[in-house]
């Protein structure tokens, strides 16, 4: 297996990654063949995966656009994966140039290509750490640098939860960061569910099963357990909905069925 120029010294390409395979989902191109392998067997049981990644994304910028209309200038993106065009970064400075992002994220591949994307940009640096030690992310010299916690802060926990199973308690890592936030702070989020997927349970199983052998089990959270994430925020209009059902940006768009899979929402702390 031959080690593409821009992996990182160290890294196993033999193990898939559920940032590579994102990436793949997406269209990119910083991926392994082991992490292409993984995504077409995924795909296997449920082809519209790529379709539930795009919506997933355009939620996102579209949380982001809210996010600045409602004053927030400061941004912390958990999970935030490989860089792809439409980034939290280059969202949120499109709408307001004083923006600051820090990312996070445990990919060596995914910090180290962060990195050269992000060369130069005084605004928006990267943190490499894992969601369950917020307490690392919150003391990072990144986040102290950048963001503000005396102000509000917008922090994206998108499609990274559900890679977290109930013994890395994930609701206290969630709490944990709350804690940390200033009133009028925004949590936006979306989480893995077998609720909207145009797909059996047994197909719907199948694609978990695939992360799961490879190692990222990928935990699907009913809506009462979704919104438990939301404890101590607000969920705001129209609540925990499917993506492309979150304050699109036209309500005549066709939507593929796939992309209604999985829960949104936005939440605000009091």
């Amino acid at each position: 297996m031959d080690r593409p120029d821009w992996a990182p010294p160290g890294i196993d390409i033999s193990v898939p990654s559920v940032s590579r395979i994102y990436d793949y989902y997406l269209g990119g191109s910083h991926n392994f063949e082991v992490d292409r392998q993984t995504a077409r067997r995924a795909m296997e049981f449920m082809p519209g995966l790529p379709k539930i990644m795009q919506a997933n994304r355009a939620f996102m910028r579209r949380a982001v656009r809210h996010a600045v209309a409602e004053g927030i200038t400061q941004f912390l993106d958990i999970g935030s994966g490989i860089p792809t065009f439409g980034n939290v970064h280059e969202v949120a400075q499109g709408a307001s140039p004083d923006a600051r992002v820090v990312y996070v994220d445990h990919d060596p591949v995914a910090v180290a290509h962060s990195q050269a994307v992000l060369a130069g940009d005084t605004r928006t640096d990267i943190v490499a750490a894992d969601l369950r030690k917020p307490h690392e992310i919150l003391a990072s010299p990144q986040t102290t640098a950048l963001l503000d916690f005396d102000r509000p802060v917008a922090l994206l926990l998108v499609a990274v939860l559900h890679f977290l199973e109930n013994a890395d308690e994930p609701y206290a890592a969630v709490a944990h960061l709350r804690d940390a936030l200033a009133p009028g702070s925004l949590l936006i989020l979306t989480h893995a569910s077998h609720e909207g997927i145009p797909a059996s349970p047994d197909a719907a199983d199948g694609a978990v099963r695939v992360y799961r052998d490879a190692r990222n089990p990928l935990v699907m959270r009913t809506r009462e357990e979704v919104a438990g994430f939301f404890d101590g925020f607000a969920l705001e209009d129209p609540g925990l909905v499917a993506m492309p059902n979150w304050r699109p940006d036209s309500p005549d768009v066709q939507e593929d069925p796939y992309a209604f899979s999985g829960l949104a929402g936005v939440g605000r702390k009091a």
